[in-house]
């Protein structure tokens, strides 16, 4: 069992927290949480392994945020293989052929 403290928001979880696998193994450390600012969404949590490669876990492989430490879903060996964060990230630009019920409905930016 995994002693981290009480459970917290996301954006409670500081740069240096540990990050703890599914089967109690420490991983990591959290490099930074990852997440859509303007609609408050998880998108999940960028750590530094045991070996210093930086590694993503996406929110739904992230089974809880507490105080002193972030577990995981996967297993030790599968979070040493979950990918590595993109560069940049995703970026989007307003689609001006969007009609206004799709706008609306979150139709109004495309991916570039």
């Amino acid at each position: 069992m995994i002693d981290d403290g009480e459970a917290v928001h996301y954006t409670a979880v500081t740069p240096g927290t540990p990050v703890y696998s599914s089967d109690g193994e420490a991983v990591g450390e959290v490099h930074q949480i990852v997440d859509n600012y303007r609609e408050h969404i998880f998108d999940g949590v960028v750590f530094k392994d045991k070996e210093g490669e930086f590694r993503f876990a996406d929110a739904p492989e992230v089974a809880r945020t507490a105080e002193r430490g972030v577990t995981l879903e996967v297993d030790a060996a599968a979070a040493l293989k979950l990918p590595a964060p993109e560069e940049g990230g995703p970026s989007f630009q307003a689609n001006v052929s969007a009609g206004k019920l799709r706008r609306f409905f979150g139709g109004g930016w495309k991916r570039r």
